[in-house]
């Protein structure tokens, strides 16, 4: 079993700003677990944009606190994102997330990300991988 909060991860290696500045993430469960998905807390910041692809993980999304517009550019919607909504990336849609109010939501993906992703010049994450452990890692 494993027990931690967002608190314990704070200024951790598993707490992660991205170099563009638009987000940090705070990721609670990561591959190194094992369990064949990561849990994250992030938080977009309001006045930007943050163009994704994920090419090679699904993502599903919880708005917790405050308000964005989502934008599939494959079918071209848009679609206002505020707590209690969820969208899911579940055919590697290109989207463009335009943050109106400090946007906290939930993440899970799978496959499990390691931790040391960031957006590439396409907006998606590589597929990285963890060396096989014998025990989960303690926080």
């Amino acid at each position: 079993m494993i027990v931690r909060s967002f608190e314990d991860i704070e200024n951790t290696d598993r707490h992660v700003r991205a170099a563009s500045g638009t987000w940090e993430s705070k990721r609670i469960v990561l591959a190194r677990e094992r369990v064949g998905f990561s849990l994250h807390e992030t938080i977009l910041y309001a006045g930007t944009e943050t163009s994704m692809r994920y090419a090679n993980h699904i993502e599903a999304v919880v708005c917790v606190e405050g308000a964005a517009e989502l934008t599939d550019h494959e079918s071209g919607r848009s679609y206002a994102i505020t707590p209690g909504t969820m969208y899911l990336l579940d055919g590697h849609e290109r989207h463009t997330l335009r943050v109106l109010e400090d946007f906290r939501c939930l993440c899970v993906f799978n496959p499990p990300v390691t931790g040391r992703e960031d957006h590439d010049e396409n907006g998606v994450y590589p597929l990285l991988t963890e060396p096989e452990l014998t025990e989960p890692e303690e926080v």
